[in-house]
């Protein structure tokens, strides 16, 4: 049984930070890559940013470069999303997922295979 699970989403004020974590069991996640997918109230599902199964490939949306840093713990268990100067666009449900059959980074949501169920992130101005 794969699994995903965040956490760390809550409420912060605008300009603050927050960290998410994504822990994957029950399969061998070394060698996926790993993303992160939001999606807010009435938007589509967008990327975010993703990981290789080195850590050493990163890829960010436009809307989050500079601010957001994707990263993999050295047993690639777990995925981190460090996330700075939080703006009100950026509140969404956030996903982690996992892309099980390609060697290079996607950002299409339809290209990971296994999804976690979301944590909620909000960001008051």
């Amino acid at each position: 049984q794969v699994q995903l699970v965040e956490s760390g989403g809550g409420l912060v004020q605008a300009g603050t930070s927050l960290r998410l974590s994504c822990a994957a069991s029950g399969r061998t996640f070394s060698t996926y890559i790993m993303g992160w997918f939001r999606q807010a109230p009435g938007k589509e599902r967008e990327f975010v940013a993703a990981i290789n199964w080195s850590g050493k490939s990163t890829y960010y949306a436009d809307s989050v470069k500079g601010r957001f840093t994707i990263s993999r713990n050295s047993a690639k268990t777990t995925v981190y999303l460090q996330m700075n100067s939080l703006q009100p666009e950026d509140a969404a449900v956030y996903y982690c997922a996992a892309d099980a059959a390609r060697d290079t980074i996607s950002t299409t949501a339809r290209a990971y295979d296994h999804w976690g169920q979301g944590t909620q992130v909000t960001v008051s101005s």
